[in-house]
């Protein structure tokens, strides 16, 4: 008896077989998410549910279409899906596709607070007005879709332009998505909150709108008083010294760099107003 063919090592090796597979279809879903891929894999599922059904219910006609859907429909998914399959493979090469870079993903995640931050800073003190939502676990590609694409490297100097008054990126929200602005002028919901201050306009509405259906964290800058809010899980923080906007920022978007709870100090913001 081989050693495969032990009772045992038979067991364990089905299971690692599973386990393995399921790490495959998880890492798979995961490079797919919030991306339009996920709206093509439904449809997939569609396809088949219909053919089992008529295959169920004897309807020939509809089995066939839907048989030559199938066969054919693996050729589409190569064609379709070519971007996300080349980079699958390139991280593939580089030992990326089972293993994540946390430090670099992390040293990534402050870059971008800080752009982040310099830009707010600078158009805090100009009264210039801004919007800018940072995607997390959720989606925002419906957001996304109703804006300018950009996918530009995220950068002070580039979020200041786009928000300067009277261009044409400037009327809306900028987006960014896994460390990179994904698009500017872009249109979020507005929240129906009764509790929401009658002195906060627009912009304010769009980021707790945002807020509440998505677990993104979103920057306003008033243009009439130049003061810093956030909002993130419904809630708003007002009138944040900058500071206080690096340190909630840096604590909701890259947490491992946090500074100890000794030495925070309590949210001076108003919530809600």
């Amino acid at each position: 008896m081989s050693f495969g063919e032990l009772p045992i090592v038979s067991y364990l090796l089905k299971v690692v077989d599973i386990l393995v597979v399921w790490y495959v279809i998880y890492k798979l879903i995961m490079m797919i998410r919030g991306t339009k891929a996920i709206q093509l894999l439904k449809g997939i599922f569609l396809i088949i549910l219909v053919r089992f059904v008529s295959n169920y219910l004897g309807l020939t006609t509809l089995q066939w279409l839907m048989d030559q859907a199938i066969i054919w429909g693996f050729l589409a998914i190569i064609i379709i899906f070519q971007p996300e399959l080349r980079r699958a493979l390139e991280q593939l090469g580089r030992g990326r596709l089972f293993t994540r870079n946390t430090v670099n993903e992390e040293e990534e995640r402050m870059r971008m607070v800080e752009a982040i931050v310099k830009a707010t800073e600078y158009m805090a003190k100009r009264r210039i007005g801004a919007l800018i939502s940072i995607e997390r676990e959720t989606g925002m590609n419906d957001y996304v879709e109703t804006g300018i694409m950009l996918n530009a490297h995220v950068s002070p100097e580039l979020l200041i332009n786009i928000f300067i008054p009277n261009t044409p990126l400037h009327d809306g929200a900028v987006i960014i998505q896994k460390n990179q602005i994904a698009a500017a002028a872009c249109y979020l919901p507005l929240s129906e909150s009764p509790f929401i201050s009658k002195e906060l306009g627009t912009r304010h509405r769009a980021a707790l709108g945002i807020s509440e259906v998505t677990d993104s964290v979103t920057v306003v800058v008033s243009e009439e008083t130049g003061a810093v809010s956030l909002t993130k899980n419904g809630e708003l923080y007002r009138d944040l010294t900058i500071d206080e906007f690096r340190e909630l920022l840096t604590g909701e978007l890259a947490p491992a760099t946090k500074a100890p709870a000794s030495s925070r100090w309590q949210w001076r913001g108003k919530k809600h107003g």
